[in-house]
């Protein structure tokens, strides 16, 4: 235990890195199997490890390491004791952060049922998991079962009296609405929410900043644009002036947000500008890698879009790099950064390279999203457009008929898509048997059609 205190010291300092092997030693000197002073210290020196991974950005650690704790209190206290809940929580939310959403709907469904069995029928731990269940439901796009979810989580709060949490329910409501289209029972949430927020903490809480960005989404995407460009300009002057106790990665995050709706209003150096502002911010925050690399991309995709495919492909090159720190390297999102970067370096001719990150791209994707998964497709067809430009025409043409299969089955053979795909398919082959001399834009050309 007092390796455990001595790592927490280190963890107040900010000496992240330093707590690390204090605490693995903590953890090789204790046997769970010797007692159950043993097994308690074990458990949370592995908690603790978790803990300080998850500051540190490292969350494939820290699963790992939440994931050790919560096997040694189980064969302590049983499956079923009630104290198991609050780590499957601590699981399934490190399992959410690193988006391997399946693991974390059964950690999260295994603690509603230890509820079920020890505790009163809509208790409030039970309503808190219920919320990480509707988080989680929304992020695998299941957005019914979220809103049964909240719906049932708010009905204790209410009944609890717990008006905070029914506000703070009501704008993820509004959200699972605006996911659904329903755009004016979304901004009847997020109005009772800011009512009585305001009521609670006052006209310029970093509170009311997130439902003036969540109110000005839904009227960017409803066509009130004027509306819109209102509710961030409120959401801004809170942020810029922000009162105390505001962490550093709520002000990111938030301008991050209202930077995307910018992006939509088609205002993109104010975008990027405020992209760049978050990032700023977060530059000399522990932990927030995963966070930089995030807005890194997202300035990467705009970057793109205005023609700037040099800063584009260095933007992505630098999320990419400080993703693979973090050891976050086979998610989705990697995947998709990798197929970004991709397309910059491609309209930078650096062919090879491209050919190299869609290769990557396409591994991880298959894995994590399965072959007939749209971004999978589309990091198909990206990669045999760079094969054809390389002159591989033989390597193009198996992987676009291989797409025309995908998508024959999966859309059928009138769909539109599927004869753009027999078009390109057949320029291919009509070309396959002769040398020829690319066009200096061909690779350019053929990402268009493939876009």
């Amino acid at each position: 235990m007092c390796l455990q205190v001595e790592a927490a010291i280190y963890c107040s300092m900010g000496r992240l890195e330093d707590a690390i092997p204090v605490l693995e030693r903590s953890i090789e000197a204790l046997d769970h199997k010797n007692g159950s002073d043993h097994a308690v210290a074990k458990f949370s020196g592995f908690m603790q490890l978790g803990d300080t991974y998850s500051m540190l950005g490292r969350v494939d650690r820290s699963i790992s390491s939440y994931e050790s704790g919560l096997k040694i209190q189980t064969e302590t206290l049983g499956d079923l004791d009630p104290s198991v809940t609050e780590t499957c929580r601590y699981l399934a939310e490190a399992y959410v952060q690193a988006m391997q959403f399946d693991e974390a709907e059964k950690l999260c469904q295994r603690s509603l049922e230890i509820h079920r069995v020890h505790n009163a029928p809509a208790s409030l731990e039970e309503a808190g998991d219920r919320r990480l269940m509707a988080l989680i439901y929304e992020a695998k796009g299941d957005y019914e079962s979220a809103l049964e979810h909240l719906v049932l989580a708010s009905m204790v709060m209410i009944a609890a009296g717990q008006e905070n949490e029914v506000a703070a329910i009501d704008v993820s409501i509004g959200n699972i609405y605006v996911s659904l289209c329903r755009f004016d029972e979304a901004i009847f949430s997020y109005q009772k929410a800011l009512t009585v927020f305001k009521s609670i903490r006052g006209d310029d809480h970093s509170t009311i900043a997130s439902v003036y960005i969540r109110l000005a989404d839904v009227y960017c995407k409803t066509g009130k644009l004027r509306e819109s460009k209102s509710y961030c300009e409120n959401a801004l002057r809170i942020l810029s002036k922000p009162g105390p106790g505001i962490a550093t990665e709520e002000i990111a995050s938030g301008l991050t947000e209202i930077s995307a709706i910018y992006q939509a209003l088609n205002e993109h150096e104010e975008a990027l500008k405020l992209l760049d502002m978050a990032m700023k911010l977060l530059k000399d925050t522990p932990g927030q890698h995963s966070m930089i690399a995030g807005i890194e991309a997202h300035m990467g995709v705009m970057f793109y879009k205005v023609g700037r495919y040099g800063e584009a492909r260095s933007s992505f090159k630098n999320a990419v790099a400080k993703l693979r720190a973090s050891g976050e390297t086979r998610s989705v999102f990697f995947g998709i950064v990798l197929n970004q970067m991709g397309l910059a370096s491609a309209q930078l001719y650096r062919i090879a390279e491209a050919a190299q990150l869609f290769q990557e791209a396409r591994e991880i994707l298959e894995q994590e999203c399965g072959s007939c998964h749209l971004d999978t497709i589309g990091v198909y067809s990206n990669l045999a457009a760079t094969y054809d430009a390389m002159g591989r025409v033989e390597d193009a043409t198996v992987i676009l008929e291989y797409i025309l299969k995908l998508r024959e089955e999966k859309l059928g053979t009138a769909n539109p898509e599927v004869t753009d795909e027999k078009e390109r398919l057949a320029m291919l082959l009509k070309e396959a048997g002769r040398a020829r001399i690319r066009k200096g834009n061909s690779l350019v050309n053929l990402l268009d059609s493939s876009s």
